[in-house]
């Protein structure tokens, strides 16, 4: 059976998702077009309107309807405190946490010199320039624990000249609630590198 140009080209559409191959791609498109007519005319419509209306915050760099997103507005958060990441899913994931209250710097990616990504495709110069402003006392980086994340933040911290600036990394280690046997040797390694001195009450 072959396809018509339109259902060809949905399908094509379809495969840019995340993990959607051709037949997954193929299944989606044919359920759209037999079963959920209406579903699939709300899902276009809120694509177009998603597309045109949302942007990238000036500040931050996650992904804004206002030029200055929510959280950079947000005069409760502590400006002085910057964590870096290579996507604004991963801001989604730490707000989720409720752990912090500082603000973020989001690079949509990570470097990467045989992909053509540079320092500039991340807004690492915009980063600097936010810094050098005087404000930033703590920069936490925490781009993934990958090869490309650690190499980074690695570069990020060596553009750093200002000595007042605390640059720090996030902890990668064993997750609550897991059993070492089952832990893959890297993450041991870092939990290893990351340990901390126990604190014992003297009283």
């Amino acid at each position: 059976m072959s396809f018509s140009p339109l259902l060809l080209q949905l399908i094509n559409a379809l495969r840019c998702l995340p993990g959607v191959g051709p037949k997954s791609a193929q299944r989606m498109a044919l359920h759209l077009l037999e079963r959920d007519r209406d579903n699939a005319r709300q899902l276009a419509e809120s694509l177009l309107l998603a597309v045109e209306k949302i942007g990238e915050c000036e500040q931050c760099r996650t992904l804004s309807e206002t030029p200055v997103c929510e959280i950079c507005t947000d005069v409760s958060r502590d400006n002085s405190v910057v964590c870096v990441l290579e996507s604004p899913v991963d801001l989604l994931a730490i707000e989720q946490s409720g752990g912090f209250g500082g603000v973020y710097f989001v690079l949509k990616g990570h470097l990467s010199p045989i992909d053509g990504v540079g320092p500039e495709d991340l807004g690492i110069p915009q980063l600097l320039e936010r810094i050098d402003q005087g404000e930033v006392k703590e920069l936490i980086l925490a781009t993934n624990p990958t090869v490309e994340g650690e190499a980074t933040a690695h570069y990020i911290s060596a553009q750093i000249e200002r000595e007042d600036i605390r640059i720090t990394r996030i902890a990668h280690g064993v997750p609550v609630g897991g059993e070492l046997e089952f832990v893959d040797g890297g993450t041991l390694a870092h939990a290893l590198a990351g340990r901390r001195v126990i604190v014992r009450d003297k009283a």
